[in-house]
């Protein structure tokens, strides 16, 4: 039996076992011993301990429960209300301009959080209700809040970048940097479309009534204070690093002291405030540590196997692709299993093959992990099976039906594939802060 015919039915395996709703992990950590035993003998049965030595030996894992728990203490703590009735008195006056206040809140959010579903989470509970209620278009917001909250996972402090580093072996730093200008581009793309739309068609985005506009300047002026706590976290969270004052893993750790001071001073840290936010930090990290631990596992097997210089040699060698051409079929591999798995299992699966492959055929791997990023955006919200399309199902009204969630993200999805085009054209708008601050 051939080492390229066990490594497809490993992958293969894998593929089945997620199909049928076994946990990420599970899957991915039982084909990985399963098949170091049937190669290596009782040799293969260290390797699981050997990815779990190297896991708890990982210094920078320690910056995913204090990311978690940051974005959980500002979600419970209600911090996020607060950002929402801001752009809702400033933005409300223009056609869709609560869409495009959505859109700045999930932007805000998401430099707090670094999670896609933390956004939807509050997008859904906050914003749709109000849009829904002012008469604005259901397949049009429901879109809204979709594409807004995928900008969870490249606004910095990006969970998926730190994981993508970790796998990677690339600069967090850098990677961190890499998404600012791609996301604000993203955001930017999105706010355009809206107001174009809504200006061609006002009825989908009404503006508020002219009782509900008679705000005064001051207080305004006053309601600009809910944004004062999220830029001083952000700021002495990812500038203080980026400044070289703090390491990454002193980085998370100030930017979760500050949620946890944010609360305090806005009298909401409660004892439920606290118990439900260590609750699920515990229960999103330990899925993050056991799905690590299994890839781990899962890409040695797959180096041992000389899987990576047999696709190599597929691809480039048999089949005469171009570099470009190989990475365009990435892409799409990525859109297809975004269908069905989240980024983080996407992630583990194909990063033992595509990211030794990256840098084989020249790219750099930081522009890559952005380009990975901008792609699960996408497959996020691709039908049939896209990840954030069930999430928005379970938390939206009765009245927006599966089909409408369907179509609503057509047109989010062709503004985020012309963006993904503009990055991969154009690679210095990833590059250029990371090559600004660091020397690259």
């Amino acid at each position: 039996m051939s080492y390229e015919f066990i490594a497809l039915m490993m992958f293969s395996t894998m593929m089945v076992m997620l199909l049928t709703g076994q946990r990420v992990f599970g899957a991915i950590g039982a084909v990985a011993v399963a098949s170091a035993l049937f190669l290596w003998g009782d040799g293969g049965s260290e390797m699981a301990f050997s990815a779990a030595m190297k896991l708890m030996k990982w210094y920078p894992l320690l910056t995913l429960p204090l990311f978690v728990y940051m974005g959980y203490m500002l979600s419970e703590s209600g911090i996020a209300d607060d950002l929402y009735k801001m752009f809702h008195v400033w933005m409300g006056p223009l056609n869709g301009g609560l869409a495009v206040g959505t859109i700045g809140l999930m932007v805000v959010i998401s430099a707090m959080n670094g999670l896609s579903v933390a956004g939807m989470a509050i997008g859904a509970t906050i914003a749709l209700p109000e849009l829904l209620r002012r008469g604005y278009d259901k397949v049009m917001v429901t879109g809204v809040i979709q594409a807004g909250s995928s900008l969870g996972i490249l606004v910095p402090p990006s969970v998926v970048l730190v994981l993508y580093g970790m796998i990677a072996r690339q600069p967090i730093g850098q990677l961190w940097l890499a998404g600012v200008l791609p996301g604000l581009m993203m955001a930017s793309l999105f706010v355009l479309y809206i107001v174009v739309r809504c200006w061609l068609q006002p009825d989908l985005g009404p503006p508020l009534s002219k009782e509900e506009r008679q705000v005064s300047w001051g207080e305004k002026l006053m309601l600009l204070q809910a944004g004062i706590l999220p830029l001083l976290i952000f700021f002495s969270m990812t500038g203080l690093f980026v400044m070289g004052v703090t390491s990454l893993v002193e980085s998370s750790a100030v930017g979760a002291v500050a949620a946890t001071l944010a609360a305090l001073v806005k009298r909401r840290l409660t004892a439920k405030v606290m118990h439900d936010t260590v609750r699920k930090t515990m229960a999103v990290s330990c899925m993050f540590m056991w799905i690590i631990m299994a890839a781990l596992a899962f890409g040695a097997v797959f180096d041992g196997l000389g899987a990576v210089k047999a696709i190599e040699s597929l691809f480039l060698e048999k089949w005469g692709l171009s570099p470009w051409e190989v990475l365009i079929m990435m892409q799409l591999s990525y859109i297809i299993m975004g269908m069905f798995l989240d980024d983080t299992a996407m992630l583990v699966i194909v990063a033992p093959l595509y990211v030794p492959l990256v840098g084989e055929l020249g790219f750099d791997l930081v522009w890559y992990g952005i380009l990975y990023t901008i792609t699960c955006q996408i497959a996020y919200m691709t039908p049939p099976f896209g990840y954030n399309l069930f999430l928005m199902r379970a938390m939206a009204p009765p009245e927006i039906t599966l089909p409408d969630i369907y179509r609503s993200i057509i047109p989010f999805v062709l503004v985020m594939i012309f963006g993904l085009a503009i990055v991969t054209i154009f690679p210095e708008i990833a590059l250029w802060l990371p090559g600004l601050h660091y020397g690259r």
